[in-house]
C-alpha cells in the first residue's frame, strides 16, 4: 500500500474520526530559543522586567544581583531582635565547630574561624535564603582533608598543605560560580537522592571513625580513610591510649548526645543542643586549665593568635606539579558544598513559603569561596545543622550571618587565648556528635521500600566510601547512577494495550486484568523518546511480539493492523524516523499494516517532513486516538476462512 491510497470509510464513520494536526511551524531559531530558554531558564527570572520601563529594569538588574538590597531598604528594628538572638545562638555553635573541621580537614584550628567569619558576610550580600548559616561543614572538610594528604604531608609541610587548600578553594568557588552564572545549576542533579542518602551515611561513619585519634588520645595515627586501615591504626597502637582521654571524651560525647536527644524531643529546646558544643568547650577548657590536664596525656590545641583573616592571595599556588590535585579537590568539593548548600537552602525556604533562587544560590556561595580564598578561608556552605539552629531561633534575613560574623570577629580579636587549653577529644566528640545527623536510616528505608535499583546506588555509596575511600565511593554511586540512566534510555518501556470492555480507553495488558485484546490488533505504546540509542531494541522487541502474534491461534481472524500509539513519545531524531520506515517496509512485507495513534509535537513535525521526502505514510496512516483507530479500522478486518 503506498501512501497516495484512500480509504473509503463506511457511511458517518468519516464524521467520527478526527484529524491528526501537525504542530504551528517555527523557525529552527525560534525553536533554538525555546530549547535553551527551557534548558538554562526554566524559571524565567527576568519575567519580572516584562513591560518594565528601562529605570526599573535596571533597579531590578542590580537586586537580582545583590539581593541585599531587596530586603535591607524595609529592615526593621523587629527583624533585627529575630536576627540578633539567631546569629548569637547560630555563632555559640559555629565557633567550635569551625575549629573542630578545620581539624578535620588537617588544617590550623584558626582557619575555621577564618571561614566562620568572611564568607558569611560575602553571603548576607549574594544569597537568598534567609535561613542559610554558612561555614565550614564536616564532608567538604573530610574530602579536602583526605585528597590535599595524597598530595602532601600536613605535618612535614603544613605550609604547601594550606597553601593547596585555598587553592582548591579558589577553583571550588569558580566551579560554583560558573554554574550559577551559566546556569548549568542541573549538573547537580546527577547527585541522586540515594547516592547522597548513602554517600553521606559512610562519610558520617568515616568521619566519626577519624575521631577516635581524638577520643583515645593516639599521637601516630593512619591517614587513610577506609575502615580497616583506621580500624587497623586503633587496635596496633592500643600501646598509646590514654584512659584520661578516654574518660574525658566519654563524658562530653554522653553530654552532648544527651543535649541531642532533647531537643530532638523537645524543638522548643533547640537552643539546648545549639548551645552545649560551645558550653562543652569552655567546662573542658577549664578543667584542663585548672587540674593541669594537658600534663597527664590529655592533648590541647595550644596558643591561637588574635586578629583577623590576613590576605592569602599570594598564598594561591598554581605550580604545574599540583594544579591537578587542587583542581580536582575543588571540583569535588565544589559540587559536594553546592549541592548541600542548595538543597538545605531550598528545605527551609519551602517551609517558611519563600522562593529560592537555585542559579543565584550558586553564584552567590561560589562567590564567597572565590572571596574566602583571598582572605585564608578553606570551603564554606550552608551548613544544615546550623541553619536547622538558625531556623528554630527564628531568623528573618540573612542578617543573623552578619551577626553570627560579628561574634566571631570578637572572638578572633580578644578571646583566642581562652582557647589554648581547649583538649583535642571535646573537638573530636563536638565532630562525631554533629556527623550523626547524617545517618539517615528513614530515608534509606524508603528507598529500599520505593525503589530497590535506587537502594543498591545507595548501598554501594556507602560501602564505597567506607570500604575505598570517600571519593571513590562517591564516584561509584554517580557511575551507577548514570548506567542506570542508560539502561532506561536504551531500553525504553514498551507495552501491549487492550481494550477496557464498554469504553473506549486502552490500558496495559498486564496491569489491567479487565483490559482485552482487540481481534486483527496488536496494539503497542512507546513510552519514552525514540533515538539512535534504542532503536534496534525497539525494533527487535516489536518483529518478536509480532512473530508471537501471528503464531497464535485464532479462531476468527489473524493479525491484520499494527497499531503505535506514539502519544508518550515526546522526541524523536533521524535514527528514529529511519527506525519508523523501516519499521513500516517490514510489516508491510508480513501482509499487514503500521498506523499510528496521537504523534505530539516535534513527533509529527518530523513525521511529517520525512512524509513529504519519501511519502511513507498516507492520512489514512494518522489517528487521533487509539479508540478511532480501531473502530475506522475494523470494518476491513479480513475473517479467517
Amino acid at each position: 500500500m503506498d501512501g497516495s491510497d484512500q480509504r473509503q470509510y463506511p457511511l458517518g464513520m468519516e464524521a467520527g474520526v478526527h484529524k491528526v494536526v501537525a504542530p504551528p511551524r517555527q523557525s529552527t531559531v525560534d525553536k533554538l530559543k525555546g530549547k535553551m530558554k527551557e534548558t538554562f531558564f526554566p524559571d524565567d527570572p527576568f519575567r519580572s522586567f516584562k513591560g518594565q520601563p528601562a529605570r526599573q529594569k535596571w533597579l531590578l538588574a542590580v537586586k537580582y544581583l545583590f539581593p541585599i538590597l531587596d530586603w535591607a531598604p524595609r529592615y526593621s528594628f523587629s527583624l533585627f531582635k529575630s536576627d540578633l538572638i539567631s546569629g548569637l545562638t547560630i555563632a555559640s555553635l559555629a565557633i567550635p565547630q569551625g575549629i573542630s573541621y578545620a581539624k578535620l580537614a588537617s588544617l590550623p584550628p584558626i582557619i575555621g574561624l577564618y571561614s566562620s567569619f568572611v564568607p558569611p558576610l560575602v553571603y548576607a550580600v549574594f544569597g537568598s535564603s534567609r535561613d542559610l548559616a554558612v561555614g565550614p561543614v564536616s564532608i567538604a572538610s573530610l574530602i579536602m582533608g583526605a585528597m590535599l594528604r595524597q598530595a602532601v604531608n600536613p605535618s612535614t609541610d603544613p605550609f604547601l598543605f594550606l597553601q593547596l587548600a585555598f587553592t582548591s578553594t579558589f577553583f571550588a568557588g569558580m566551579v560554583q560560580a560558573s554554574l550559577g552564572i551559566l546556569r548549568l545549576g542541573f549538573i547537580i542533579d546527577f547527585l541522586s537522592k540515594a547516592t547522597l542518602v548513602g554517600f553521606m551515611a559512610g562519610a558520617a561513619i568515616i568521619v566519626s571513625l577519624q575521631q577516635l585519634k581524638g577520643l583515645l588520645g593516639i599521637s601516630h595515627f593512619t591517614t587513610e580513610m577506609g575502615i580497616v586501615p583506621v580500624m587497623s591504626s586503633v587496635f596496633h597502637t592500643t600501646d598509646e591510649w590514654s584512659w584520661q582521654t578516654i574518660l574525658m571524651g566519654i563524658c562530653f560525647l554522653a553530654f552532648l548526645l544527651l543535649t541531642r536527644h532533647l531537643s530532638m524531643k523537645k524543638p522548643k529546646l533547640f537552643w539546648v543542643s545549639a548551645g552545649a558544643p560551645l558550653a562543652s568547650v569552655i567546662i573542658s577548657t577549664l578543667v584542663v586549665f585548672l587540674f593541669k590536664a594537658q600534663k597527664h596525656r590529655i592533648s590541647v590545641i595550644g596558643q591561637l593568635k588574635c586578629g583577623l583573616n590576613r590576605p592569602s592571595w599570594d598564598k594561591l599556588l598554581f605550580d604545574g606539579t599540583y594544579l591537578g590535585t587542587t583542581m580536582k579537590t575543588g571540583l569535588i568539593t565544589g559540587i559536594i558544598s553546592l549541592t548541600e548548600g542548595v538543597a538545605v537552602g531550598r528545605t527551609f525556604a519551602s517551609l517558611k513559603g519563600y522562593q529560592v533562587d537555585g542559579n543565584k544560590e550558586m553564584m552567590a556561595i561560589g562567590l564567597m569561596n572565590v572571596v574566602g580564598s583571598c582572605t585564608s578561608c578553606y570551603v564554606t556552605t550552608g551548613a544544615f545543622s546550623r541553619s536547622a539552629v538558625n531556623h528554630n531561633a527564628g531568623c528573618k534575613t540573612p542578617m543573623s550571618n552578619v551577626v553570627m560574623a560579628m561574634t566571631v570577629m570578637v572572638t578572633l580579636l580578644l578571646l583566642m587565648p581562652l582557647f589554648a587549653y581547649t583538649p583535642n577529644v571535646v573537638l573530636a566528640a563536638i565532630i562525631i556528635v554533629a556527623v550523626i545527623g547524617l545517618i539517615d536510616i528513614q530515608a534509606a528505608y524508603h528507598i529500599y521500600k520505593m525503589d530497590k535499583v535506587d537502594f543498591l546506588v545507595c548501598i554501594c555509596a556507602f560501602l564505597g566510601v567506607i570500604f575505598i575511600s570517600v571519593q571513590e565511593g562517591l564516584a561509584i554511586a554517580v557511575g551507577l547512577s548514570i548506567f542506570r540512566i542508560l539502561l532506561q534510555i536504551t531500553r525504553p518501556k514498551m507495552v501491549i494495550l487492550g481494550n477496557i470492555r464498554g469504553t473506549d480507553i486502552y490500558r496495559n495488558l498486564h496491569h489491567y486484568k479487565e483490559a482485552q485484546r482487540i481481534p486483527g490488533f496488536l496494539i503497542l505504546s512507546v513510552e519514552a523518546p525514540i533515538n539512535f540509542a534504542n532503536t534496534n531494541y525497539l525494533n527487535e522487541r516489536i518483529k518478536r511480539w509480532i512473530e508471537e502474534e501471528q503464531s497464535a491461534e485464532n479462531k476468527v481472524t489473524g493479525l491484520q493492523y499494527v497499531v503505535l500509539d506514539l502519544s508518550s513519545v515526546t522526541t524523536v531524531d533521524t535514527s528514529g524516523i529511519a527506525f519508523i520506515m523501516d519499521l513500516k517496509k517490514t510489516i508491510e512485507k508480513r501482509g499487514l499494516e503500521l498506523v499510528f495513534v496521537n504523534p505530539v509535537g516535534e513527533v509529527m513535525e518530523k513525521l511529517q517532513r520525512a512524509n513529504e521526502l519519501h511519502n511513507f505514510f498516507g492520512t489514512d496512516s494518522l489517528f487521533l486516538t487509539i479508540s478511532e483507530a480501531v473502530i475506522s479500522l475494523s470494518s476491513f478486518i479480513k475473517l479467517s476462512p
